[in-house]
């Protein structure tokens, strides 16, 4: 009696995750470019950290000016909130234009994951050991991942839709 209340208790959780995966799914494909620029967070821009340059993939600050300068655990989850969007937009990208370079975009998905693991791990680090430098080496390593993501984000929008470049560079 028990194993079977409890292969459809299994099947019942599998049932309900494909269903909210499913939904989930739907939803991210019926956003608009103007609903994914709307989710970025705006109340921390990445210019902060590259003396206002977006087109630059690289920082000119070490971890410590880089953690000062992003507000410490304040601007690393806005760097989390903001690449799953520019990860969004890259999928986005995908579905709307053939034109678009598939190596630019496995690349931007890859730097969405790796800053995602980045900030978690240096957020982890700065909870947990506020003495050690390492959360700052992690949210350093996000960082500069996050600069030169929105470079490229940048340059893709650049290539294939110039005309919303503005509003990007607006919300970054």
């Amino acid at each position: 009696m028990i194993p079977c209340f409890l292969q459809f208790a299994a099947v019942a959780a599998v049932a309900f995750f494909l269903f909210r995966w499913r939904e989930g799914v739907r939803n991210r494909n019926a956003q608009s470019w103007s609903s994914l620029l709307a989710e970025l967070r705006r109340d921390w821009s990445a210019r902060a950290l590259n003396g206002n340059l977006l087109w630059e993939e690289s920082l000119d600050a070490t971890p410590v000016d880089a953690w000062q300068r992003m507000d410490g655990p304040r601007g690393l989850w806005v760097i989390f909130q903001n690449a799953k969007v520019m990860m969004q937009m890259a999928d986005y990208a995908d579905r709307s234009c053939e034109s678009v370079d598939r190596l630019l975009l496995e690349t931007l998905r890859s730097d969405a994951v790796q800053i995602r693991v980045c900030v978690l791990l240096a957020l982890a680090q700065y909870a947990f050991s506020y003495a050690s430098d390492g959360f700052r080496i992690n949210s350093f390593r996000a960082a500069t991942i996050y600069s030169g993501m929105a470079a490229r984000m940048a340059r893709l929008i650049q290539e294939n839709a110039a005309v919303v470049l503005p509003d990007f560079v607006a919300a970054m």
